[in-house]
């Protein structure tokens, strides 16, 4: 047990990530499977396993059905991550994605989730109180809500860890989202279809996403990482606002990509970097999980020259 995590991940509605590859897959039609692969995953899962990919100790913790735990726990032992897991009756869910090489379309089948949660919600608050009080400093809240659970429960979480002196990095979307912003986490990084979900408008221009993400934040979050697609990501602070742009990324699977992005983020911040390199090189994380298939990295040599090569303006 890595009882010196510095980081948690709370993923409250996890998923076996089943991976398949259809060359010019039709709807309605008998279709060929060509490769198929089944990971555990779920956001904040993704980014513990990019993390302890790149030496951090990490913990996790959320809800696990009973039934198919295996996968989760063998990728925990083979990374060494710390497993908090609260486990639940019942089996996680399992989602499809079709990945099409020849048309470089990715199509996505998610299942809803265990429906029990609500079951298990002292024993998560035990094991998250329990990392806070061994040192844990950073936790990262992220990815949808199985039924059951409030919407609130995003805000509840960190008005309570913020209570406690810890910094809270959230990466959710709709009304969860929407209620966790009032309790002003440290680091939120929506993309631009859930910016503008929030704000109930498309948002098209770097202004437009810039003027949104503040008036929604109100000053309480100190560092917006709203990602854009082919178009790069916007890293917004008090004083700064940077485009970050990569060169020619090569798209085999988005599986992982914003989870790689935030791992990235974390992972500057523990080096001290300023926000300019910090730009730089979460955004080749996520270059690095696009290149793959399934939620994986390649070798850190290959982050860093993408990193390299991503360009930097200030707005």
């Amino acid at each position: 047990m890595s009882a010196g995590a510095k980081i948690a991940t709370v993923t409250l509605n996890p998923a076996i990530d089943q991976t398949i590859q259809i060359p010019n897959f039709a709807m309605g039609e008998v279709n060929r499977v060509a490769s198929e692969q089944s990971d555990a995953g779920g956001k904040g899962v993704n980014v513990a396993s990019f993390l302890a990919q790149f030496g951090h100790k990490i913990a996790v913790t959320g809800f696990l059905g009973k039934d198919n735990a295996h996968p989760f726990e063998q990728l925990f032992g083979r990374l060494n991550i710390d497993d908090r897991f609260v486990r639940l009756a019942g089996a996680t869910r399992v989602n499809i994605k079709i990945v099409d090489p020849d048309k470089q379309e990715i199509t996505d089948i998610n299942a809803p989730g265990l429906t029990n949660c609500a079951e298990g919600l002292a024993a998560l608050e035990e094991a998250i109180d329990q990392l806070a009080a061994n040192g844990t400093e950073q936790f990262v809240l992220a990815g949808s809500l199985p039924a059951g659970l409030p919407q609130t429960i995003y805000r509840d979480l960190t008005n309570h860890l913020k209570g406690l002196g810890k910094e809270v990095i959230l990466d959710a979307s709709g009304p969860s989202f929407a209620a966790a912003l009032d309790a002003g986490p440290d680091i939120i990084k929506p993309n631009v279809d859930e910016l503008s979900e929030l704000v109930g408008r498309n948002l098209k221009s770097h202004e437009e996403i810039i003027t949104a993400a503040r008036a929604v934040t109100g000053g309480r979050v100190g560092v917006i990482v709203v990602s854009m697609g082919a178009d790069g990501a916007l890293f917004i602070t008090e004083e700064d606002v940077l485009h970050a742009m990569p060169k020619g990324a090569v798209v085999k699977s988005t599986v992982g990509a914003g989870d790689a992005m935030v791992a990235g983020i974390l992972h500057s911040r523990s080096e001290g970097l300023p926000l300019a390199d910090l730009a730089r090189l979460a955004t080749g994380f996520s270059l690095g999980a696009l290149g793959e298939i399934g939620p994986h990295l390649p070798a850190q040599e290959v982050i860093k020259a993408f990193a390299a090569d991503v360009v930097i303006e200030k707005l």
